[in-house]
């Protein structure tokens, strides 16, 4: 970032490619490679093997990185490059911090940081990304019986199912439009949100229904369920009679 601002504001700046040696992803590839899974491991190893080791594996993608910079147009020299675990690299950077902390720029601040439990130390945004993947969220679809509604579930959409057993509520948007909906092959009737059938059918598009009623959120307002566990039900009761200032005899 310095070189940059340096370079837009008329200094000469040497075009030299670098190779950024520090970081995880190294100590990743050497921990997989040797089966360390403790620090107590790598004293064993010895910490001068063990960063040789690192060092080792720094250019081993050299020849294919140098290819690609080249083939997208960049103009660099790798001949004069550099390399963050070079001693006189390290100590320029130290140089600029203590520089900028002789100015007063440098505060103490706090930050929300990515961080790893295994290796005890935040990561940054490029390690936490690291292997990044989409996975699939565990959820459930559970169907609240209505109190006024015999055999009527209101069919409702959770990521947490551990809160279910403590559950007061359901949310529904006051502006979408819901649905009576009968299940024509088990007989079944749901209420639920028509848009969202294929979290109901396992096939929406093969799916045999029949649109009893519809209705806005807004409308659903008050309705009444069973809980899905009563086993609170009694603690419940007592805690709506003592705030009404009522005496159990």
């Amino acid at each position: 970032m310095i070189t940059r601002f340096a370079h837009s504001t008329g200094h000469s700046v040497e075009r030299r490619f670098g190779w950024d040696c520090h970081g995880l992803p190294i100590e990743y590839e050497i921990d997989k490679k040797f089966e360390i899974k403790s620090p107590q491991d790598v004293q064993n190893m010895g910490l001068k093997t063990y960063n040789k080791h690192c060092r080792d594996i720094v250019m081993r993608y050299s020849s294919e990185w140098e290819q690609t910079v080249v083939r997208m147009g960049r103009w660099i020299d790798f001949r004069n490059d550099y390399k963050t675990l070079d001693t006189d690299f390290m100590e320029s950077v130290w140089w600029v911090f203590k520089t900028l902390w002789d100015k007063g720029q440098v505060y103490e601040g706090f930050k929300v940081m990515p961080y790893s439990y295994a290796l005890s130390t935040p990561l940054s945004n490029f390690e936490s990304n690291l292997n990044y993947k989409d996975v699939a969220d565990p959820a459930a679809t559970v169907g609240f019986e209505l109190v006024d509604q015999p055999g009527v579930m209101l069919l409702a959409w959770t990521t947490t199912p551990w809160t279910l057993p403590s559950n007061l509520a359901l949310c529904v948007n006051p502006e979408f439009e819901y649905a009576k909906i009968k299940d024509l092959d088990s007989g079944r009737i749901y209420v639920f949100l028509e848009k969202r059938k294929e979290v109901v059918f396992e096939k929406p598009k093969a799916a045999k229904y029949e649109v009893l009623e519809k209705f806005t959120g807004a409308s659903m307002v008050g309705w009444k369920y069973k809980p899905l566990f009563p086993y609170f039900r009694a603690q419940v009761i007592l805690i709506q009679y003592r705030a009404s200032g009522k005496t159990l005899i």
